[in-house]
């Protein structure tokens, strides 16, 4: 035995040695940080991979399995992105199992459905046969620096020393523990003139108390004030889990009663259910295997997301995280058992949610309970260039591009409030940004600069998954598809400056390019996607079930800044598209018909109501000579049962060409563009209210 106790301890100081002697390593086996090391391993780097925790591969095989890079260009989805998602799909046809996508399909938008221990066999051997060690349960104690480079990692498994380092955790812990200035939080709306910074509030207040009977908030709220609409703050998006789910009995294992479930601590789902208000609960996603991935309902209003349990994450120790991590754990599986025991709950809604379980076949080694927490945000680098909302919509090339992203931006609740005159609303969401009339992102180069400390405070540290962005900005990067390309990036510059003795910050950007490429990496960006087809505004046609003319946006003209969304029900034909609150005067709609009869019209218009929209939408109706403006309050409820509400009288000449425009120019919130309805006068009073 003693001879075995030596023999183990020679190997582990041999494995240890080994790793201490890298080129590079790697801090954080995200899909971020293991695309690094396999990146900078076949540049021909000797590779160390350090992850804190005993799970490789972060959300990709932690439960993300219906990837969302199924809203990104597919064109810009190369290099070890699209090879690590060939090979899953090789995976299931080596076994004579059906392909669940098709990975090289280029159309603009395809789904990326895969089963968890599919994906984190493919990422072992991917790491394995690129020469990368990997040491597991190995949590940062110290870095060592000598005028700002790091010369030594102090881990719970030992001292590690490389010539270049990559952080790939989430959190930003490496590049936190050398001393470089990095930011959590929110900014401010001034500060880098951000119309999605700040306070958001896309979803409708719950008309329910959120006090209990003592004049004290309720369990999930987080506050009673959420703060100047304008100010940033330190709150981040809401974390989760990605549940990996079945109905399969032969892959059943029931989900466990929570210890010490706590009834009260749903009580504002209870009384928000009883309210007959929609989203509690959470969205499920088909996946291979008759699986199901469920995750936090961005739209919802009470979801498998600990709102306001995530802002301490970034600073706490390995012992806070482990609490922190119980926590949000006890959470999800108290919200399961609330969704299939409680009465308040309907009784078919409790039945769905009854017949899931967990999958026998996923997740073995944590009792098949996703083993990796949802960082969707943490602390963020100030780097040598900041990602903002301009760069991804306005202004999406850089001269040097390491990688394409195009996800939507889209935030998930920053906070709960209790609103002291009564209600409840969440704060903070994004809803998804999309280049209208599509169902993707807008396409932007992440620059190599974004990835970098300032050289003053470390000079051989990359910084892939933690970048340099505002809050808005990384909720547009903070997908796994993005990182991987992103830390594919990060992972060939650390190779060639640990083999060329530079500074990451002097790496030569042509030399990087050129290796990218040569991995199959895409820099350029692609070329505007193909909108979907609409009828002209000359074809538009009076409805089927109304008189007059119906405008949907689908037909409008649109200049500026619209972003395409289904989010708020009911709508008129596809969806609707909104300003995002820019109040600029660039977003421009225009409809271009002709008057199917003379006479006064009245004017109707379909929206979706909320407090955040605008009070003063200028709507201007031109032809024959004449102007008629009309000035529309999009904060007033449409009448009940009603898809349209009057706004306003115009009169037109039968046979005329007239535009009608409107645009966000002097509004005061979210503009949005559903559909206009012009109808007769007598037709308008005779339609039932």
């Amino acid at each position: 035995m003693r001879r075995i106790l030596l023999t183990l301890g020679l190997l582990q100081l041999t494995r240890l040695l080994s790793a201490a002697e890298a080129d590079v390593i790697v801090y954080g086996a995200t899909p971020g940080g293991f695309c690094a090391a396999i990146a900078a391993a076949r540049e021909g780097a000797k590779v160390t991979l350090l992850e804190p925790t005993g799970h490789i591969g972060g959300l990709s095989t932690g439960g993300l399995s219906h990837c969302d890079s199924n809203q990104m260009r597919r064109e810009s989805l190369t290099g070890l992105f699209e090879e690590w998602n060939r090979r899953i799909v090789k995976d299931y046809v080596d076994r004579g199992q059906p392909a669940p996508y098709d990975p090289m399909n280029k159309r603009p938008v395809i789904l990326w459905t895969f089963e968890p221990h599919v994906a984190m066999r493919v990422t072992q051997a991917m790491l394995k046969e690129a020469g990368v060690t990997v040491i597991t349960n190995c949590q940062l104690t110290n870095v060592e620096m000598t005028k700002a480079r790091i010369t030594v990692l102090r881990t719970s498994q030992g001292t590690f020393a490389a010539k270049t380092f990559v952080d790939g955790t989430y959190e930003g812990d490496l590049m936190a523990a050398a001393g470089v200035s990095w930011v959590i939080g929110r900014e401010s709306q001034a500060e880098q003139g951000e119309a999605l910074a700040g306070k958001q509030y896309p979803k409708p207040k719950m008309a329910i108390n959120g006090f209990d009977e003592q004049g004290k908030p309720l369990p999930l709220i987080t506050g009673t004030d959420a703060g100047p609409k304008e100010a940033g703050d330190r709150n981040v998006m809401t974390y989760s889990f990605r549940l990996c789910l079945t109905r399969d009995p032969a892959n059943l294992v029931p989900i466990p009663e929570p210890t010490k479930y706590d009834s009260a601590k749903f009580e504002l789902a209870r009384r928000a259910l009883k309210a007959g208000i929609r989203g509690v609960g959470f969205d499920l996603y088909p996946l291979p295997g008759n699986k199901l991935d469920g995750n936090n309902s961005i739209g919802g209003q009470i979801s498998l997301g600990l709102v306001g349990g995530s802002n301490t994450w970034h600073a706490a120790d390995v012992a806070e995280r482990a609490r922190l991590w119980e926590a949000h754990k006890q959470y999800t599986l108290e919200f399961l058992h609330f969704l299939r025991t409680d009465p308040a709950v309907p009784e078919k809604t409790r039945a769905q949610y009854a017949s899931l379980g967990f999958c026998k076949d996923e997740f073995t080694t944590s009792a098949h309970f996703p083993p990796a927490l949802y960082v969707r945000e943490s602390r963020r680098l100030k780097g040598l260039y900041v990602l903002t909302q301009k760069d991804i919509i306005d202004s999406p090339s850089k001269a040097d591009s390491i990688a394409i992203s195009s996800f939507p931006i889209d935030s998930h609740d920053c906070q709960r409030v209790a609103l002291k005159e009564g209600g409840v609303i969440n704060e903070g969401t994004i809803m998804p940004v999309r280049v209208p009339g599509t169902g993707v992102g807008y396409a932007y180069q992440v620059p190599y600069r974004a990835i970098l400390p300032h050289a003053e405070q470390c000079s051989n540290l990359l910084v892939p998954v933690a970048l340099a962005s505002t809050h808005v900005a990384m909720s547009s990067l903070r997908i796994e598809g993005a990182w991987m390309a992103i830390g594919q990036g990060a992972g060939v510059a650390a190779a060639l400056a640990a083999q060329r003795g530079v500074n990451v910050q002097d790496l030569p950007y042509s030399e990087l390019s050129k290796r990218l490429l040569a991995q199959g990496q895409t820099l350029e960006l692609p070329a505007p996607p193909a909108l979907k087809t609409a009828a002209k505004a000359s074809e538009a046609s009076p409805s089927k079930s109304a008189q007059g003319l119906v405008l949907d946006d689908q037909v409008a003209e649109l200049e500026g800044t619209w972003i395409r969304s289904t989010n708020f029900k009911p709508y008129i034909g596809t969806g609707y598209v909104h300003d995002e609150q820019r109040s600029d005067g660039k977003s421009r709609a225009t409809f271009r018909f002709k008057s199917p009869a003379d006479g006064e019209f009245a004017l109707r218009m379909a929206y979706s109501a909320h407090e955040t929209r605008t009070k003063r939408l200028p709507i201007i109706i031109a032809g024959d000579g004449q102007e008629q403006r009309i000035t529309v309050d999009q904060t007033v409820p449409l009448p009940a049962g009603e898809a349209f509400r009057n706004v306003g009288q115009v009169r037109l000449r039968k046979g005329v060409d007239y535009t009608l425009t409107l645009s966000n120019a002097g509004t005061d919130g979210f503009v949005i563009l559903d559909a206009l309805h012009l109808i007769p006068t007598a037709a308008a009073t005779a339609t039932p209210r």
